[in-house]
């Protein structure tokens, strides 16, 4: 029997014709999948709905990618020792959020993580571990020295970012959750009353569809390693968890997702800024539910680097509604923050 999570600030949703067709559409971007189901306006087409999508995500690309040479955030990142750069609205605004998040988790979170995420072989700027190769601690303490968040100065008033030499910046914890909102804040200008946005994963959702029904959405479940499969407590001992996405967004960071396995031991993709290693605590999975989806996701990965008791603490603190999943010898465990235990119908 299905867990439902009921948002608890939900709003009644417009009314939507019962003779109305739900438009399905998708495409590619940021090396990933995107999706959008929709109830279309009388008079909007598909077909422009499908390129003015495309467009809101390349431009993210286009300001925030490390994987195009040409983006805005790389040539930031190449850029000159004690330079400042005004920046694209869309790409400040990211990067300004990402900077709060990691103060408010004493570097648990960190944009400047990109030099250990290259080494790891999870970038764009070398082949890594994800490959096979073992980085010394030699490489790691000297990608360490190249990361720190604090060494980024904003200037709100101007939009501008200072360079102080050597930072590399990775938004790819929260670009793909600002992508979801970018496409969502377009979607609702051109008049759409219900939908339901996908990029990589993470999801935004707003509205009922034709038959009254919100967007219900499974929360995602961790995949148990081989191992696990192999034994006999690989199934999750709690039962599937949706969600009505009416005002609301998913993002989950998991250890399934991107890692390699050496001599046994599984490395995820999720780096710890502060030991310049991968998480290395049984927590498989964390999603966090919010209003706006790059808030969502950035927060799920500064979670998983917390681990579990320390995130549950920064949740409860911060009033976060997010679902933790650990690996046990006894299977799946899971807990769930005040916040989202709130939700529960």
């Amino acid at each position: 029997m299905n867990r439902v999570l009921i948002p608890l600030t939900m709003a009644q949703p417009p009314t939507i014709p019962a003779d109305a067709h739900i438009a399905g559409l998708a495409g590619a971007s940021m090396g990933t999948t995107w999706s959008v189901k929709l109830v279309l306006p009388a008079g909007i087409f598909a077909e422009q709905i499908q390129s003015g999508v495309q467009q809101r995500l390349d431009q993210v690309v286009s300001q925030m990618s490390t994987w195009l040479d040409s983006s805005d955030l790389s040539r930031f990142n190449r850029a000159q020792s004690g330079s400042w750069h005004v920046l694209p609205e869309e790409f400040f605004k990211v990067l300004d959020y990402a900077c709060y998040v990691a103060q408010q988790s004493n570097g648990a979170y960190d944009p400047t993580v990109g030099p250990l995420v290259n080494l790891w072989g999870f970038g764009p700027d070398g082949p890594g571990s994800a490959c096979g190769d073992m980085p010394t601690a030699e490489d790691i303490s000297a990608a360490l020295e190249r990361k720190g968040w604090t060494r980024l100065r904003l200037d709100r008033l101007q939009r501008r970012a200072f360079q102080p030499g050597g930072i590399y910046v990775d938004l790819s914890s929260i670009a793909k959750g600002y992508g979801v909102d970018h496409v969502a804040e377009y979607l609702q200008q051109q008049g759409v009353q219900s939908y339901l946005v996908e990029v990589g994963g993470e999801l935004r959702g707003y509205g009922s569809k034709p038959d009254g029904d919100p967007w219900w959405v499974a929360l995602e479940q961790p995949l148990p390693s081989a191992a696990e499969q192999a034994g006999d407590t690989a199934v999750p001992a709690f039962p599937p968890t949706i969600v009505a996405l009416h005002e609301l967004s998913i993002a989950t960071s998991g250890d399934y997702r991107r890692f390699f396995d050496i001599d046994g031991k599984r490395y995820a993709h999720t780096i710890d800024p502060r030991t310049g290693y991968p998480v290395p605590h049984a927590l498989a999975s964390v999603a966090v539910l919010h209003a706006s989806c790059m808030i969502a996701d950035a927060l799920a990965t500064a979670l998983t680097v917390l681990g579990v008791e320390e995130g549950m603490q920064y949740a409860r603190q911060h009033d976060i509604a997010a679902l933790f999943v650990s690996r046990s010898e006894a299977g799946f465990e899971e807990k769930m923050s005040p916040a989202c235990k709130a939700m529960l119908e």
